[in-house]
């Protein structure tokens, strides 16, 4: 993997304080943030003090979509196009694909079987009384589906971001699991349950839990906010 000074944020749930003095502290070429934005303003209003500094990517997580704020503060912002979400960009010379929100039951919940494929299937069913915003329900909008889990299934990454975990913590998937080898994942960095670790014995794989705010380097070496 080539070296690149790209870090990693935890969950923010607003509290943005950790990643902008890490960025102003250490200028890394990039970070992204593995979901649970919920951004109080418009994310590039949140971050507007960093923005001269470094790359902000992103993914959704399922808090993302709880409220109509939640959303539009994040996939309205002038951020918006950085959602990597479905999709592999090289960010400051590394292939970093991402995959946000989380498995749901209603359409899919690894090992079982989908019970729906994309997002159209879901439109087709649901009936029009539960679109949102002519479209997807907005809670759907941080579910994976299929279609997109798919779509990462054919390229190559150096890193995976997810907020869903793999199989490594105790509630996570070995779909991502599954992902990571196929693509030829060397990194993997997830949040949702809140736990700064590295997993011991991952393999080919350095696994990374990102904390609630906590800093991450593309090594795995923490730096700030770290809380269990």
């Amino acid at each position: 993997m080539p070296r690149s000074n790209v870090f990693f944020c935890g969950d923010p749930h607003g509290e943005f304080g950790p990643l902008i003095e890490s960025v102003q502290r250490y200028r890394p070429e990039a970070v992204v943030l593995v979901g649970d934005i919920q951004a109080k303003r418009p994310l590039d209003e949140e971050l507007a003090s960093i923005l001269q500094l470094t790359e902000v990517w992103w993914i959704p997580g399922n808090h993302d979509t709880d409220s109509d704020t939640d959303y539009d503060n994040l996939f309205g912002s002038g951020l918006a196009d950085r959602n990597l979400d479905g999709r592999v960009v090289t960010i400051a010379g590394v292939r970093i694909a991402g995959l946000g929100g989380i498995f749901r039951g209603q359409v899919w919940m690894p090992p079982e079987a989908p019970r729906i494929v994309s997002e159209s299937d879901y439109l087709a069913q649901c009936g029009k009384g539960n679109y949102w915003r002519d479209g997807l329900p907005r809670r759907h909008r941080s579910t994976i589906f299929p279609q997109t889990y798919h779509a990462l299934w054919n390229q190559r990454a150096d890193v995976l971001v997810s907020h869903e975990a793999p199989a490594c913590h105790p509630h996570g998937f070995d779909a991502i699991d599954s992902l990571i080898d196929v693509m030829g994942v060397t990194r993997a960095f997830h949040g949702h349950h809140h736990e700064s670790v590295i997993y011991p014995g991952s393999g080919s794989c350095r696994i990374v839990g990102l904390g609630a705010c906590a800093v991450s380097t593309l090594a795995g070496e923490w730096v700030t906010g770290v809380s269990a």
